[in-house]
């Protein structure tokens, strides 16, 4: 049986969400209203998409200069979330999501390095691929490149300098600001809080000094296009204006993006949709929070970030994915070792009581127990539920799903302890031949605790699945390589804690109960708990003593 993790405070905080969960007798209950919050409306809103039975999202990409670090992260496994729960919902979801393969910082990442700037970024691409598949996050429907979608890109150029928003000087064409009134409508902002060129060094020649750059021109050794105002390259902002535009239409659902985008980037991205098409509208626009450390925001250009890949070298893969879900997706995370062991310890227990479940359930499966679920297990699944779709509807309250998953692992655990107790007196009471009928018939039989089992761990893995938590390998298999990030921490090999083990069998032994203790101590401090059981001593990872 798992061994429950310690109570913490909560932080400030399954290949694909399955078209046909597995039934439970609670899911005949409809979800409630999905509300979202609105960064435009600066509220939570009923979701209600423009399209009945589907949902339009686009979600802003990295720029694939080098490893993605965790708050790219944080972002893709929020907007996974959505993703997933939608398609729980019943809607079709469009999920575009761009990789911005042209910046200023690959081209000067590409020179460094003494490769082509399509080199490059179709390496880290294909990198963050990679860790998007480790964190479980379904692949979006479209991954739309920015250099593929020039022809879109100059197209949308074109339509706003025609409507009188934007001028060429010299090959460059910049937004005017003071031709769109609507101009930072989502940030709330004021011109004179504008920090001009957020992204490059100001530039004298604009009329304002918050315009901004809708195409660049070529400067030499850097990778151009023809447009009608010289060889050059997209601005930063234009790229997703026109390719949302170009797959989800003019007016769609959803725009998602870290908090950092809502100004300069979604903020530009408005304007210059709108300023081309006056009907262009996101009906609403969502942003995550950071991760921060030390309380300072993570970010690339502050070298002050760790990636994924630092990350999942010492923690699995769920154990991130839960730590990042551990916070509700607008609030801010903090990065600690403690916080990713507690995640860490949290997903060995949930995995751990999963898998005590399907070797005992693995012997009764196939005798066909026809008995209902118990009234105690029914009502607690069936609250389960209604509590799940509850917390989901009320704008992805993971944190709330998280502790709800607790009620289910202990009522796993209770019932394989009972069923194992109760089997051990019957074959007593079978072998002195004094079977106590009347005792019996007022007590669980064994038959309801596996019809318990049966149906808690339905329950269970199917929310766990609709939230990406369910581990892609075998239960086994996860368990060991949780194990195996464990003792990379603990800087042990299994041989080495093997070695301590038999090092405190012997001073047990021996009555030297003070070396014992203090090898069972010392190795509680580096995240490795022993149990003494009557087969031996065994351990599993756990949460550092201090």
């Amino acid at each position: 049986m798992a061994e429950e993790p310690k109570a913490t405070p909560s932080t400030t905080v399954a290949e694909e969400a399955q078209e046909a969960p597995p039934a439970t007798a609670a899911e005949a209950k409809a979800p409630p209203q999905l509300e979202l919050f609105n960064s435009m409306t600066k509220t939570k809103e009923p979701f209600q998409p423009l399209v009945e039975g589907k949902v339009a999202m686009y979600v802003c990409g990295v720029t694939p200069y080098d490893f993605s670090h965790i708050g790219h992260a944080r972002a893709y496994v929020a907007f996974d979330v959505l993703y997933r729960y939608l398609k729980f919902l019943g809607y079709e979801v469009e999920y575009v999501r761009n990789f911005t393969d042209i910046d200023d910082k690959i081209i000067k990442r590409a020179n460094e390095r003494g490769e082509t700037v399509t080199s490059l970024s179709s390496r880290f691409i294909n990198e963050f691929l990679l860790d998007m598949t480790e964190l479980q996050c379904l692949p979006p429907t479209r991954e739309p490149r920015v250099t593929d979608h020039i022809e879109h890109i100059i197209e949308l150029i074109t339509k706003i300098m025609e409507n009188g928003k934007a001028y060429a000087m010299e090959g460059d064409v910049y937004f005017s600001v003071d031709s769109f009134p609507e101009y930072l409508s989502l940030s709330g902002r004021k011109l004179d809080q504008n920090q001009a060129g957020a992204r490059v060094a100001f530039d004298t020649r604009k009329r304002n000094p918050a315009d901004f750059a809708l195409w660049k021109a070529a400067k030499e050794g850097e990778p151009f296009w023809d447009s009608p105002w010289g060889r050059g390259r997209p601005g930063w902002h234009i790229e997703c204006s026109a390719m949302s535009a170009h797959y989800l239409g003019h007016v769609f659902d959803i725009h998602g993006g870290g908090k950092d985008l809502i100004f300069p980037h979604h903020e530009n991205e408005l304007a210059q949709s709108r300023a081309a098409y006056p009907e262009s509208e996101v009906k609403c626009w969502m942003h995550n929070g950071f991760v921060n450390k030390d309380d300072k925001k993570m970010a690339k250009s502050d070298n002050n970030f760790f990636t994924i890949r630092d990350i999942i070298a010492l923690y699995h893969p769920m154990a991130l994915r839960f730590f990042l879900m551990r916070t509700h997706y607008r609030s801010d995370v903090n990065h600690s070792d403690k916080a990713l062991e507690i995640a860490s310890d949290r997903v060995y227990y949930i995995y751990q009581t999963l898998y005590d479940c399907e070797e005992v359930l693995a012997i009764y499966r196939e005798e066909g127990i026809s008995v209902p679920v118990p009234a105690e297990e029914q009502k607690m699944i069936e609250d389960h539920h209604t509590n799940f779709l509850d917390d989901m509807s009320d704008d992805l309250k993971t944190t709330d799903v998280l502790d709800g998953f607790m009620n289910l692992l202990k009522a796993i655990n209770s019932n394989l302890t009972d069923l194992k107790k109760l089997q051990k007196k019957l074959e007593q009471q079978s072998k002195k031949k004094q079977q106590q009928k009347k005792q019996q018939q007022s007590q669980k039989q064994p038959a309801d605790h596996i019809e318990a089992l049966i149906a808690l761990e339905a329950e269970l893995k199917d929310k766990l699945s609709i939230l990406g938590l369910m581990p892609p390998s075998s239960l086994a298999e996860v368990l060991k390589q949780l194990k195996e990030k464990a003792l990379t921490r603990a800087g042990l090999t299994e041989e080495e804690l093997q070695e301590l083990i038999e090092q405190r069998n012997v001073a047990r032994k021996n009555k030297q109960f003070e070396v014992s203790d203090g090898i069972r101590r010392n190795l509680a401090t580096k995240g490795i708990a022993l149990m003494d059981e009557p087969t031996g001593t065994v351990w599993r990872p756990c949460e550092p003593e201090s």
